[in-house]
């Protein structure tokens, strides 16, 4: 198990808000100290204040090295991981830094961690430790030789990694490492329910095609930033209407729109020349599913454009999964009626949907500098007029 000096852990916990940085250059002053492990424990704990904050507030818990600690999930997409296995018996086999495993298996009765990284298992035992975690079980071993001689568990939870010989960062299934299409069949023989975590970049239609016992897909995002896609496997369960969930983790709490892929495909929504009162844009999980015509059809709305994905109604619809304006106003393009519209206006915040210019030109032109309480979008309406449309939050 992974210990650090007593006098390492003094320096640590007495420079533990100091730049790692600069304490790296002062380390002749420290003789008795491992210094490269402080750095990597400071470093660590300040990450971990902002992405797993909990375990940031406990002093015995031990950090990796940078990369893992870049890779790792946060607290907040784990606690929902969490949310979705229950049962008697649980194996992590990519157990990386332990976040998700510790998270997940909390009301386990045993669990099982993988990883072939010694020293990645070293600190996880000595976490699971701290923790509490006492049936959690550590296996520095290769997943691809742990899982044929595991024993059958009732989840399976695998994040392959997505980067490539070369340090590249790789989305499609069969670029990652282990291989889960490869190991479909004996993954879904070894637990009754897989959970595998994919890169968010992830052709969500290649995936479902990819695998053959999906039942759910998740998608998350946190602060309407796509972070992870989560695709669960069930060889014993019905897969032809596969739900995808579409979950934004907020400060607010959890935005979700469940939907399936057929029911989108058959659906049919209004579309409008005219803005209503209040314009809206679906968070980064349903633009992601690409929830076009559902979203619009599950809160009445109409949609500006096919392609515009931003949506309109004269009534406000207060639990929308996204944000929500109140238009003030709107122009064309012609300098005149821009003049106008913007009038004094110094600074607003500008988004591009289905227009043919990006931010950074359009910002140019029309003279604004990013920021203030003004939202701008420029967009085109279904007699494809192009638009500039000012709102502020609703």
């Amino acid at each position: 198990m992974k210990q650090l000096s007593e006098k390492t852990k003094e320096f640590i916990s007495k420079h533990k808000q100091e730049n790692p940085k600069s304490l790296a250059l002062q380390a002749g002053k420290y003789p008795e100290v491992d210094m490269p492990e402080a750095i990597t424990q400071i470093s660590g704990r300040q990450i971990a204040s902002i992405k797993i904050p909990s375990w940031a507030q406990i002093d015995d818990i031990l950090y990796p090295k940078h990369l893992s600690m870049e890779q790792c999930s946060s607290e907040v997409t784990a606690i929902y991981k969490a949310s979705l296995v229950q049962g008697d018996s649980l194996t992590d086999l990519t157990g990386g830094f332990g976040v998700d495993c510790a998270f997940m298996a909390k009301d386990f009765k045993r669990a099982d961690y993988v990883e072939r990284q010694t020293e990645l298992c070293e600190i996880a035992e000595s976490n699971f430790k701290t923790l509490g975690l006492n049936q959690i079980s550590v296996h520095n071993e290769e997943s691809t030789v742990y899982l044929p001689k595991m024993e059958t568990v009732d989840w399976i939870f695998i994040d392959p990694a997505r980067r490539d010989g070369h340090g590249g960062k790789t989305v499609a299934i069969s670029d990652c490492e282990p291989d889960v299409e490869e190991l479909e069949e004996l993954l879904t023989d070894k637990g009754h329910r897989v959970m595998v975590k994919l890169s968010p970049m992830l052709d969500i239609a290649l995936a479902a095609s990819t695998l053959k016992y999906i039942t759910q897909i998740h998608i998350i995002s946190v602060g309407n930033d796509c972070k992870e896609l989560l695709l669960v496997l069930d060889k014993r369960t019905d897969s032809t209407e596969v739900p995808i969930h579409c979950i934004n983790l907020t400060a607010n709490g959890t935005q979700q729109f469940v939907f399936n892929r057929e029911a989108e495909q058959q659906a049919t929504c209004s579309y409008t020349d005219q803005l209503g009162k209040y314009l809206y844009e679906p968070n980064a999980s349903i633009m992601k599913a690409g929830a076009y015509k559902s979203i619009a059809l599950q809160y009445d709305l109409r949609k500006l454009n096919p392609n515009s994905h931003l949506y309109t109604s004269d009534k406000l619809i207060t639990d929308f999964p996204g944000r929500v304006f109140e238009v003030k106003n709107q122009c064309t393009f012609n300098k005149k009626e821009l003049k106008e519209m913007l009038g004094d206006i110094k600074k607003a915040n500008l988004t591009i949907r289905n227009f043919p210019s990006t931010v950074a030109e359009l910002r140019k032109r029309i003279k604004l500098n990013e920021g203030g309480e003004d939202y701008l979008f420029a967009t085109t309406l279904n007699n494809d007029k192009k638009v500039l449309v000012l709102c502020k939050k609703a």
